[in-house]
């Protein structure tokens, strides 16, 4: 990796030689030379730190009036086929049109002898349980 680097370190050695056997060598390593190499940024799927990520793009939105009112978009979850046809009404069940697909009812509007009602009064207690001992340590 030193040849990425901005200034790369070069040692300088001069040797002094009097005689034949005696010798005198010193080494600056201080000197530095700029280099043209820079740093290259590492472009690798995956997750941490400083790693490029990836954008996912979610459906495309259909906007066509006559496709929303005679297919139930959105319904076919495997690559290949098309979404089926919407039936008329009376061919449905009857409980579908009685769903409750607005708020919650609240725990006062539900009859108490009814699963619904334990049901939420368990949830609305686990609820007031987390907000009690929220900030307390274990």
């Amino acid at each position: 990796m030193s040849g990425y680097s901005l200034f790369r370190i070069v040692t300088l050695t001069k040797c002094i030689t009097t005689n034949a056997t005696t010798s005198l060598c010193r080494t600056n390593g201080l000197n530095r030379i700029q280099t043209c190499g820079y740093a290259k940024k590492v472009a690798s799927k995956g997750k941490g730190k400083g790693m490029v990520k990836e954008e996912f793009k979610g459906p495309e939105v259909c906007k066509d009036p006559v496709k929303l009112t005679s297919y139930a978009v959105g319904v076919n979850i495997l690559k290949q086929g098309e979404d089926p046809q919407l039936k008329p009404s009376d061919q449905y069940p009857e409980w579908l049109f009685q769903l409750n697909l607005g708020t919650p009812k609240k725990l006062h509007e539900l009859e108490s002898e009814t699963w619904e009602y334990w049901k939420r009064l368990r949830k609305e207690n686990i609820w007031r349980f987390n907000r009690l001992h929220k900030g307390k340590k274990f």
